[in-house]
């Protein structure tokens, strides 16, 4: 069976953009039989039903994640589903599209409590990278202050536009997608700024880049 890189891009159905060459199916029993063909390993069949069905899968996807390009990863995480679980559709249970869209909404849900996952591991890195830098077991007073000025001091070393993204995470707790709206920056921008960031933050908690005094 052919891996899921050659399957997705095979007529270049990893594009959603590309022009719709093949026949598309006219009925759910077209479908359904397309299905069926699919479940056998057919892949012209599976071009054909991702030709009809794709487009509509991929705007169900945008509304509910609302992000361009995790919405494309998760058509071609769907559409491989499909490929790979063909021979669990039973015509007695729906239509083609209903199965198909029921699939589609549950892997852009997953795929949304991922980036959620994603996005509260981040402010948790930064939380315990500034928590975890301090003098271990220490409950001292005069450790504590020491820790606070060392962390103000690696945060003075980064770039001003890291700084902020750090700051907003470890502060005030935001996700990576409310540090966009706040600053009104693309979310790939703030990916980028947070992760250099920590690792300059990193660099310097862990006395790597602490400057000599």
């Amino acid at each position: 069976m052919p891996g899921r890189s050659d399957l997705l891009t095979v007529g270049g159905m990893a594009d959603t953009h590309y022009v719709v060459m093949s026949p598309v199916p006219s009925s759910s029993d077209d479908a359904a039989a397309l299905i069926t063909r699919i479940s056998e390993g057919d892949r012209e069949a599976f071009s054909r039903f991702y030709d009809a069905f794709a487009g509509k899968a991929l705007s169900l996807i945008r509304r509910i994640l609302r992000d361009p390009g995790e919405s494309e990863e998760a058509l071609q995480e769907l559409f491989w589903q499909i490929w790979r679980e063909a021979d669990q559709f039973d015509p007695r249970r729906g239509r083609p599209e209903t199965w198909l869209l029921m699939r589609a909404k549950t892997r852009a849900i997953d795929k949304l409590r991922s980036m959620r996952r994603r996005e509260r591991t981040f402010v948790m890195s930064v939380d315990e990278r500034v928590a975890g830098s301090g003098a271990a077991g220490s409950d001292d007073a005069g450790a504590a202050t020491e820790h606070r000025g060392l962390v103000h001091t690696a945060l003075a070393q980064l770039p001003p536009t890291q700084r902020r993204v750090i700051e907003l995470a470890f502060f005030e707790g935001l996700t990576q997608s409310e540090i966009s709206a706040r600053l009104g920056a693309p979310l790939g921008t703030v990916k980028t700024r947070a992760r250099l960031g920590l690792e300059r933050l990193r660099e310097v908690l862990m006395g790597e880049g602490r400057p000599a005094t």
